[in-house]
């Protein structure tokens, strides 16, 4: 069922209040992948190692995680537009006091501020679009979340890259403080004259503190998993425990919490949502670990710079925005679960075919492929948000909104962490397989002592040699897993009914 639309918005302040929310919208995911290619210079300025400079991401992802699911029982207890208005300026406060940092503790406190923030902007940000724009409409307001929700990750690492390399790193942060403020101004004139029911409900105090124990344990876990060789170090086996036993207690909890629970869970009763949360998941997962690792592998083994590896990953969300209007148009028409099908297997074949890439790929190359990729993605996102929410009941759209988006960010914090690990992995393995292969009978080793070189030297460049194709091969294996991913994603959809009225 589809939430209520707000008649009083029409024409330019339509459109004026659908473009403040998105760019809420846009700002937080932006923020979620804007530090990932910063950590370095972030570290180097504040005095700290890049391991602890890592925790400017995960901060931030902690504290997101923890407040979108709890978005549901926030709009119940404040209000939806107060909620998020209040959320936008926090979350350009959170902005500038990360800008004003001068030690790695108080940026790291900033963040967590500005992850609080920013958990809520997400579903909030959908669930409001629903509510002005006309129930004719409706397709218009998912595509416009759905691609700013595309696009942000994306542009995320271009901008922080060239905001680094041009400027300095404060930057990636004070450039959300005008667009907070502005938002936020614009949203308390366009909203003063609504009034919204407030339901004085308790806090379920338990149930969120098992759901910060929980969700805190899983995400530091997944962020220091590999730097500590995972389940080889105590501190990581504790954290799962502490994760797993948290989960299960939360779970238990909130299942028999009738009253007012802190998350509501029963939105997982409409086969829709469940359906279509499920392939969000999976084939978000597999989007966002190869977009994390695109990026790095040009980095560190194809000497790109950070500006560079970002504009090369940017085809993606250029693609993205041009077909979306059309998909968007079309999902009013069409079963979305054909679309959603569709898109998702579109990203799969796509990336199976990058799953045969060679070292002397240049910038084209590599470009294309993800140009393409971009055309299938608003296929994926516009309808699946659309499916997700006209599953549910009008009242639990918040709940539901808040849910999808937490399983969304945490399936990408997963999938992140999971790709890093294999990936490293592979190159091990690979170059263990091609040390014993390359140059087997010596006979480039010896031309190149012949020709004048140390042997020490030749060995360093055979070694080079190996360890680059190592990491060719690694990254080709991760192509693969992650098209699989995809196609198991876009089979989950056809578990929900058609949401299409006839």
């Amino acid at each position: 069922m589809k939430q209520e639309s707000d008649t009083s918005f029409q024409g330019p302040m339509l459109w004026m209040t659908a473009l403040v929310l998105t760019a809420g919208n846009f700002v937080a995911i932006l923020d979620s992948t804007i530090a990932n290619v910063s950590v370095a210079h972030i570290a180097g300025a504040l005095g700290a190692s890049n391991s602890q400079g890592t925790w400017v991401i995960t901060s931030y992802a902690v504290a997101e995680a923890i407040t979108v699911p709890l978005t549901g029982w926030l709009t119940r207890r404040f209000g939806t537009v107060r909620v998020f208005r209040y959320a936008l300026i926090a979350f350009g406060i959170g902005s500038a006091m990360c800008g004003l940092a001068h030690s790695l503790g108080f940026l790291i406190f900033s963040r967590v501020l500005q992850g609080f923030a920013g958990g809520p902007l997400m579903p909030l940000s959908l669930t409001l679009l629903l509510r002005i724009f006309p129930k004719n409409k409706a397709a218009t307001a998912n595509g416009l979340w759905a691609t700013t929700t595309l696009v942000a990750p994306v542009v995320g690492p271009i901008l922080g890259g060239w905001l680094c390399d041009e400027y300095t790193w404060p930057w990636i942060f004070y450039i959300n403080v005008p667009i907070a403020i502005i938002c936020g101004l614009i949203l308390t004139m366009v909203f003063r004259h609504q009034k919204e029911e407030q339901q004085k409900h308790p806090i379920d105090k338990i149930g969120l503190l098992l759901l910060v124990i929980w969700v805190s344990a899983l995400q530091i876990m997944m962020d220091e998993g590999k730097d500590k060789d995972w389940f080889a170090s105590n501190y990581i086996i504790t954290l799962a425990i502490i994760a797993a036993i948290g989960f299960a207690a939360f779970m238990i909890w909130e299942i028999t919490q009738k009253k007012d629970p802190i998350v509501n869970l029963s939105v997982f009763r409409h086969r829709g949502f469940s359906a279509s949360v499920l392939t969000l998941s999976l084939a978000f997962a597999a989007f966002f670990g190869i977009n994390v690792l695109t990026p790095l592998w040009l980095q560190t083994n194809m000497a790109y710079t950070a500006t560079w590896a970002g504009l090369a990953t940017a085809w993606t969300g250029v693609s993205a925005l041009i077909i979306a209007p059309f998909v968007g148009a079309l999902s009013a028409r069409v079963d979305g679960r054909k679309l959603v099908f569709f898109g998702v297997l579109w990203m799969g074949a796509v990336t199976f075919i990058r799953s045969f890439l060679n070292t002397d790929v240049d910038f084209w190359t590599i470009s294309i492929p993800l140009l393409v990729m971009g055309f299938g993605l608003p296929f994926f996102m516009i309808p699946i948000s659309a499916q997700a929410m006209m599953s549910v009941e009008p009242h639990e759209m918040d709940s539901a909104a808040g849910l999808m988006n937490f399983l969304r960010t945490l399936s990408g914090a997963f999938a992140t962490s999971l790709v890093n690990t294999v990936w490293e992995n592979q190159t091990h393995y690979k170059h263990e397989q091609l040390s014993v292969l390359i140059d087997s009978s010596g006979t480039y080793f010896r031309s190149l002592t012949e020709s004048g070189i140390d042997t020490e030297v030749a060995r360093g460049i055979i070694d080079q040699i190996t360890t680059s194709q190592s990491v060719m091969l690694a990254t080709n294996d991760i192509m693969l897993y992650s098209s699989v991913a995809f196609t198991i994603a876009a089979f989950a959809i056809w578990l929900g009914p058609s949401t299409r009225k006839h």
